[in-house]
């Protein structure tokens, strides 16, 4: 079983043409074969297991601001009070995701709904003082860290049966506290315990931008420090970053980061090639993928 971790941001599930691309593009790829070695021996949906993580950034934020809230954030990462913890479990796990979901279903795709509660897949600790790149700490709140331990039988079987599940990125500690958890963390994690071979992080950014605004086709995660030094990555590009680091640390062969609204990228980046328009970022340079 090829298992490939998608991370969708919310900015993407929020457009309609987004929507759409990205659920055709999945239906498309459980359709397929993957390339080479890992080719299955039937054309079916038996070639890749594809797992989803979403989140719900823009959503997130509307909602707070008809709730009278004020966002807080650092660095991409949301500062969550008690009142924000209410709108986000209730937008991630609600709209976002059965929305989700439902278009994925209406594309015949069979997606599944779920949230890190369920069965623990998302098991979270909270998260220690945020230290910025200023060296300023700062308490996020209830926000969480995933736990490498997290429980994800109920993902494998799933997956086994050919179902996609689809992940809100709501944490959960073993008290039942709900966390917070940043996707693209959430997502590398997850990658790590379903010994995913890539990662893939669509949102609306073809890759990683250099200086000038063309995209990094390689990065090597030894890279990563020296972006975030130098100013080059910022706000959720940064945790971006941090959650290639971990995916690549934790046995995934690379992760992919592509622009979402991008449909020939997209599927290529899924089914395991190297879309010309994307950064792929590897523990160390490699010429084959």
């Amino acid at each position: 079983m090829s298992v490939v971790v998608a991370k969708f941001g919310g900015e993407l599930l929020e457009e309609p043409a987004a929507l759409r691309t990205i659920c055709a593009t999945v239906a498309r790829v459980l359709d397929r074969p993957s390339p080479g070695p890992r080719r299955s021996p039937s054309p079916d949906r038996s070639a890749i297991r594809l797992a989803i993580v979403h989140g719900g950034g823009r959503t997130i934020d509307a909602a707070l601001s008809g709730a009278g809230i004020q966002k807080q954030q650092v660095e991409g990462l949301r500062i969550t009070d008690d009142a924000t913890l209410d709108i986000v479990v209730g937008v991630l796990a609600g709209t976002v995701n059965t929305r989700f979901v439902a278009a994925l279903s209406a594309s015949d795709v069979a997606a599944v709904g779920l949230t890190g509660a369920d069965a623990r897949c998302g098991l979270s600790s909270a998260a220690p003082l945020h230290r910025t790149i200023d060296g300023r700490d700062v308490d996020l709140g209830h926000v969480g860290v995933p736990s490498v331990d997290a429980d994800v039988r109920l993902l494998q079987t799933l997956l086994d049966h050919r179902f996609v599940p689809v992940v809100a990125s709501i944490g959960v500690g073993l008290d039942g506290r709900l966390f917070n958890v940043n996707a693209d963390t959430f997502a590398s994690y997850l990658a790590g315990r379903l010994g995913a071979r890539r990662l893939v992080i669509a949102g609306t950014t073809a890759g990683v931008l250099n200086s000038d605004g063309s995209t990094t086709a390689l990065l090597e995660s030894s890279a990563v420090e020296h972006l975030v030094d130098e100013g080059t990555a910022t706000a959720g590009m940064i945790a971006k970053l941090r959650a290639c680091e971990h995916a690549l640390m934790h046995g995934v062969d690379d992760v992919v980061i592509v622009d979402g609204r991008d449909e020939r990228s997209l599927e290529a980046a899924i089914v395991g090639e190297v879309p010309p328009t994307a950064t792929r970022v590897v523990a160390m340079a490699r010429s084959n993928v």
